[in-house]
Parts: C-alpha cells; structure tokens; sequence
C-alpha cells in the first residue's frame, strides 16, 4: 500500500476519510504521526486553504498529501461562517461552541431563507512542489435546523438539515452519509482521478 498524508488533525475527518477510503490502495496517516504541525489558513477561500496545508504537510513529510478545506455556507448570512466554520465563534473553540453561535446568528431568519451549503475543496499533491495539483470539489444542500438533533457525525451535523431525507447529517447512518456528503462527492471524484492517473 502506498502511504497518504492527510493534512489535518481533526479526528472526524480522519474518520470519515478512512472509511471513504477503505479497499484503496493508500494507508492513510495523519500528519500528527509526522511531527506535522497545523498550517496557518491565510487564504481567502476554501481552495487556497486546502492548497497551503498540502504543501505545508508534503514539505514536511515528503510524501504525498491529501489536504481538505471544507464548511457551511449559510445563504442568509452572506456566506458565513464559510473558510471560517472551524473558528466561527472563535480560535480553540469547541463545535457545540460553534454550533451556538450559528444559531444564535441565524435566530430571526425564517424557514424558507435557511438555504445552505456544505463545501469542501480536497487537493492532492505528489510531493510538496507539485505544479499540478489534483483537485475536487463536493457540495451537498441543506437547511439550517432550529435546533441540535443527532449523535453522528461532527462538525456542524447536528443542524445540517437533509430535506430528502427528513432528518439532520447527524442522525445519518456513515454510510448514508458517506453517499450524500460534500467530502464524500469530492473523494470519490479524487480516488477516480488518482485511478486515471496511476
């Protein structure tokens, strides 16, 4: 199997990728294995994110990397929290944190007006100079729910409201969830380029 960094520290993803990844050839690793600190997300969109954490992780490690940026895009909010989902109510918050600080924004907004997106950009790179990253994209649409539901997932799930299927991302069953999912349509979409391309 041939060994793939993913540059992120946050065990939810890690999750998630392993089981979207499972039957590939690529052993996942987290880049904490590596001694690989967080980067600093400097850029002003979700590609530019994704971009400065592969090559920070791929400089370090010398291998290839898997990076992802990826939130909520709140149409009645002008795009918020977006680039900064992860820190929406602050730097070393908790997600129940962020959670009540969407909520709390989002409290006079009617029902029909709570239009939302997930995002997420994953890029890959060979190594850390790579002038040709692979990159691709996922959204999946939903609504913002008045309130928490749900134990799964992370993040933001528990008020990521799935119309089709009458129910929050957090009360999804993985696999379900895995077949909807932003991370899960930009995965796919990568595995299969990776495929072509090797």
């Amino acid at each position: 199997m041939s060994t793939l960094i993913l540059a992120s520290g946050n065990r939810g993803k890690q999750r998630e990728f392993a089981d979207l990844l499972a039957g590939s050839p690529w052993q996942l690793r987290l880049q904490s294995e590596f001694g690989v600190t967080e980067a600093a997300e400097t850029g002003l969109t979700f590609i530019e994110n994704a971009l400065i954490k592969a090559r920070h992780a791929a400089h370090i490690t010398g291998l290839p990397t898997v990076a992802d940026d990826s939130g909520i895009v709140c149409d009645a909010l002008a795009g918020a929290p977006g680039i900064y989902s992860a820190r929406y109510s602050g730097e070393g918050v908790t997600d129940a944190q962020n959670l009540a600080h969407l909520l709390h924004a989002m409290t006079d907004v009617p029902d029909v007006l709570r239009t939302c997106r997930y995002v997420c950009v994953l890029v890959y790179l060979r190594h850390a100079a790579d002038p040709c990253p692979l990159i691709a994209e996922g959204t999946w649409e939903g609504m913002v729910a008045r309130e928490p539901r749900g134990e799964g997932g992370f993040g933001y799930d528990p008020v990521f409201w799935v119309p089709e299927d009458h129910c929050t991302a957090a009360e999804l069953a993985p696999a379900r969830k895995h077949a909807l999912s932003h991370r899960g349509q930009a995965l796919r979409s990568l595995a299969a380029r990776l495929t072509a391309a090797s």
